[in-house]
């Protein structure tokens, strides 16, 4: 039996709870169900009825060319992406943490394309990787290459929106990690020089590594989200051309819920993403758990 103190504690803190979870159920949970709803019908934008069609649209998505070439074409970014902008973050966290004078200048360029509006950005990387007036295109040909069009090659545009996809990146896993860095104690620098550590790269395998990992873990899985989602630079700079080399699932999404207006097929293809890159966060989180130290 539980005293009347203890139920009127239970009690208060269940009316505290309550405005949280009156705000995700309207923010979160209410959405995701009327999502999972909209999958299972036939709904089109702007229609007044619709019909229920069960997992109709779930079978179509698999046996559907295009959305298998996007998801193949997402794939292909997050691996291009994604190391690039751990370890290239980590590596700028490195070099700007042994500065002093010049690390806030170094800071806030490298921070600057995580401020800047995407599209503004896109438009500018649009002129600078022009085949004519471009000075990308010029220096390419400078160097001896010829002329090439990086965004209208089939075997080259993808990875030319990779590598603008890791230049937005590289600032924020920069700054997540000069946090993580800071939380480091001298003393286990100490410690190590102590074990016989003497190296930069003895303490950076036994003492930076290790206590990075929460920092990794973190950075690697909002990294993984951000390039699935990967969406502007695909509108403005290739609309996803050359003959669907840039075609990503958000892309597609977005042709087939918002110009072909097929609302209940775009909802089963979020329902896919979204599941998708639970089961994929669970992974990594899982596998990087086994690896992090918790100070």
């Amino acid at each position: 039996m539980t005293s009347p103190q203890a139920r009127r504690e239970a009690l208060a803190g269940t009316l505290f709870a309550l405005p949280a979870l009156a705000l995700m159920l309207a923010l979160l949970i209410a959405p995701l169900a009327a999502l999972i709803l909209l999958s299972l019908t036939d709904y089109r934008l702007g229609a007044v009825a619709l019909r229920f069609v069960g997992f109709a649209h779930y079978a179509e998505l698999f046996g559907d060319e295009v959305f298998r070439r996007a998801l193949r074409n997402t794939l292909l970014y997050v691996a291009l992406v994604l190391p690039g902008a751990v370890f290239g973050g980590l590596g700028l966290a490195l070099l700007l943490r042994a500065r002093r004078r010049s690390r806030p200048f170094y800071e806030v360029a490298y921070f600057l394309p995580v401020t800047a509006t995407l599209v503004a950005m896109a438009t500018v990387w649009q002129f600078m990787l022009h085949p004519a007036l471009g000075p990308v295109s010029a220096l390419l040909r400078g160097l001896g290459l010829g002329h090439v069009d990086l965004l209208n090659d089939p075997e080259l545009a993808l990875l030319t929106l990779a590598l603008i996809g890791l230049w937005q990146l590289l600032g924020f896993n920069m700054v997540l990690f000069l946090a993580g860095l800071s939380a480091i104690p001298r003393e286990l620098y100490e410690a190590a020089a102590l074990d016989g550590a003497r190296s930069g790269i003895d303490r950076f395998l036994r003492v930076t590594w290790p206590m990075l990992g929460p920092t990794t873990m973190f950075v690697t899985i909002t990294s993984t989200i951000t390039a699935f989602k990967v969406f502007d630079t695909v509108v403005v700079l290739t609309r996803g051309g050359p003959m669907g080399a840039t075609e990503t699932l958000l892309y597609v999404l977005y042709l087939e819920g918002f110009q072909y207006f097929r609302t209940g097929y775009a909802a089963a293809m979020t329902v896919v993403l979204l599941g998708f890159l639970v089961l994929l966060s669970l992974l990594q989180a899982r596998t990087i758990e086994r690896r992090v130290h918790y100070a």
